[in-house]
């Protein structure tokens, strides 16, 4: 879910400039029926006629993934790579109603001006094509945003980080640096995408039978490291799920796949022998509705495994996903399916610098200013510490909304602009702080009761009160029906109010919806939600 926002001016003739439009996916357990989570955009849309444009670092949806949804509140110009803004057409052409946005397609290592920000491409080394670093030279001095990078050499597909051009501006001379910290608690450096090549290599021509590989479709690199393994063992790639089959289609359309052989679909896999077939499939975070999850519940319609068959997880599993992917993993091996992970063989390796990576590029753009960020507090924390360990004079600790002053003056924290969280329900956007969702949480985990009663005029019941039950457990401790108990309460409830109360429909509501949830709480242990209708005939 990134999205920074850097201005320049001052306050009555501020301009900014956007990096990022980044979506975060919900977990079902805290956010139940919500899909997408994106940054709350308010005060952009507050100052709309002073934003000057969205620069977008690379493809990945925690970077680009809300360009849809939130760009029509915007409706400045979008800037990209030519991988980024073909992926950005391919998702639009998938997505019905998706707007049509004009995406200006900026050259790698290019140097451009957006309104007042003199801006200059960086490439970088990460695990999909053409991330960049942003170089923004100002009046004041030279900012640095480093974006989503690690330092590989032989990043088997796209450009290695551009040492060069970060040394040259380290000479130049570097204001800021506002920095990726999700590795920062890790020592070392992130191996290269070369030795995870290797690996399956090894793995792909050792198989006796299937090989099945699950990866973020946007490891454009990984893609080819399996095209290459299973080409130099005489087997067909089978594509396998809509995300990398739509990720194949761009990768070869901006030459990312060149040489590489052409894939079958998955109609092809049941005629393939076993021992010349691999199929690169989405579902590496367990995600329900994608190939492997289908295929470890053997409902996929041409997709299969047996005994003896190897699934690669060439991914790492995204915290909060645990528990999706062990079930998978749980499946195959109850299927007899060898199940390889990043804990048997190198075949994933993360697309972020470790501490040696970072120290490096600190060294070569000696920054006056470190600003930690991308990461969850102890990210931060260490990062700070390694810029510390590198004598930088200024560590600017912020987190979501504040704003940072670089120049002039003493730089800090000088202000905290309205900011969040909204939900995307359905086809529909929900503040965060909307009561939809915290409803949806107590529904699940106390269910419904609903009451329908018709009172006369004269305060009397007209029929036999309605109860339904929903999310309730049928038998309550002593053994009789929870909706007998619900009944009981509501009838002795009416019974007992005063005969003027009767013939009020809002004291007979009440006194039922305290007197059910009473009832069922103590046969239960927890209270309902409940909901009680009054018709007066």
């Amino acid at each position: 879910m990134n999205l920074s926002i850097y201005g320049l001016g001052d306050q009555r003739r501020r301009q900014w400039l956007i990096v990022d439009v980044g979506v975060s996916f919900a977990a079902e357990e805290h956010l139940p029926g919500v899909d997408l989570i994106f940054p709350d955009i308010r005060y952009l849309v507050e100052e709309r006629k002073n934003l000057v444009g969205i620069v977008l670092t690379h493809a990945h949806e925690d970077h680009f993934g809300a360009l849809f949804d939130l760009w029509p509140k915007l409706k400045v110009p979008v800037y990209a790579t030519p991988f980024t803004a073909a992926l950005i057409e391919a998702k639009r052409a998938s997505e019905p109603g998706a707007p049509e946005i004009d995406v200006k397609i900026i050259p790698l290592g290019s140097r451009f001006n957006v309104g007042p920000f003199d801006i200059e491409l960086v490439s970088m080394a990460h695990s999909i094509p053409e991330s960049n670093a942003l170089i923004l030279r100002t009046p004041h001095g030279n900012v640095v945003h480093t974006g989503d990078w690690k330092i590989d050499p032989t990043p088997v597909v796209g450009l290695p980080t551009d040492e060069a051009k970060l040394r040259r501006l380290g000479e130049e001379g570097v204001l800021a640096v506002i920095g990726d910290s999700t590795n920062a608690v890790r020592d070392g450096r992130s191996p290269s995408e070369t030795d995870v090549a290797r690996t399956l290599a090894q793995l792909i021509a050792a198989a006796p039978a299937r090989v099945a590989v699950t990866t973020f479709a946007s490891n454009v690199a990984r893609i080819r490291a399996v095209a290459d393994a299973a080409r130099a063992v005489g087997r067909e790639v089978v594509v396998v799920g809509r995300a990398m089959d739509r990720m194949v289609q761009v990768a070869r359309e901006t030459g990312y796949l060149d040489g590489v052989q052409d894939f079958r679909g998955p109609d092809m896999y049941g005629y393939l022998p076993p021992d010349k077939v691999v199929a690169l499939c989405t579902g590496s975070q367990g995600e329900p509705r994608a190939a492997l999850s289908r295929i470890a519940n053997d409902d996929h319609p041409d997709i299969t495994l047996s005994p003896g068959d190897q699934v690669i997880f060439s991914s790492r599993t995204i915290p909060g996903n645990e528990k999706a992917v062990s079930t998978i993993i749980n499946g195959l091996i109850d299927q007899g399916i060898e199940v390889i992970t990043d804990r048997h063989h190198l075949v994933h390796v993360s697309g972020h610098p470790r501490v040696a990576e970072v120290e490096e590029l600190l060294n070569w753009l000696k920054p006056q200013i470190l600003v930690p960020a991308h990461g969850e507090a102890m990210h931060l924390h260490d990062h700070a510490a390694i810029g510390r360990r590198l004598g930088i004079k200024t560590i600017v600790r912020c987190r979501d909304g504040d704003l940072v002053q670089l120049a002039p003056g003493a730089p800090g924290i000088i202000d905290e602009l309205p900011h969040g969280r909204v939900y995307k329900d359905g086809i529909v956007m929900v503040g965060a702080d909307s009561r939809t969702i915290a409803d949806r949480r107590r529904l699940s985990f106390v269910g419904m009761v609903t009451v329908a009663l018709a009172v006369t005029e004269k305060g009397a019941l007209a029929a036999d009160p309605e109860v339904e039950l929903l999310g309730i457990p049928e038998l309550g401790r002593d053994g009789k029906s929870l909706a007998d108990h619900a009944e009981d309460a509501v009838l002795d409830t009416f019974e007992n109010l005063p005969r003027p109360k009767r013939r009020d429909p809002d004291s007979i509501a009440e006194s039922v919806r305290r007197a059910v949830r009473s009832a069922i709480a103590a046969q239960w242990g927890k209270k309902p939600i409940c909901y009680v209708h009054v018709l007066t005939v």
